[in-house]
């Protein structure tokens, strides 16, 4: 399939804590179709990354826990500024990838 942004579908992503913190994390992401309906049935995963070279990025694999809901835990390793890479394959097939900036990790 061909990775792209697909920009009628809607993507929003909230990390609990908030602000997020060194440790593990829950994030929740609502993906919205091209009619802002809940969109059921993707396959979600993370990738998170610190935004300097040198660190080794964290995966996820995310659950949907309700139609269009889709949650995942994340250990964000140490503090600092970070991004996830949001990754889905919708159900029809296609792929998007979209970065997420995820600034001022702070350590616990």
């Amino acid at each position: 399939g061909q990775t792209s942004d697909i920009s009628d579908i809607g993507l929003d992503l909230s990390i609990s804590p908030d602000p997020p913190t060194t440790g593990p994390a829950a994030v929740i992401i609502q993906l919205t179709d091209e009619a802002s309906q809940p969109l059921a049935g993707a396959k979600v995963e993370l990738e998170g990354n610190m935004s300097h070279a040198g660190m080794t990025p964290v995966f996820s694999q995310a659950e949907e826990v309700e139609p269009g809901q889709y949650e995942a835990p994340l250990e964000f390793t140490m503090g600092g500024d970070w991004f996830i890479l949001v990754k889905v394959t919708l159900p029809d097939g296609r792929q998007l990838e979209r970065q997420v900036d995820v600034p001022g990790v702070e350590t616990r």
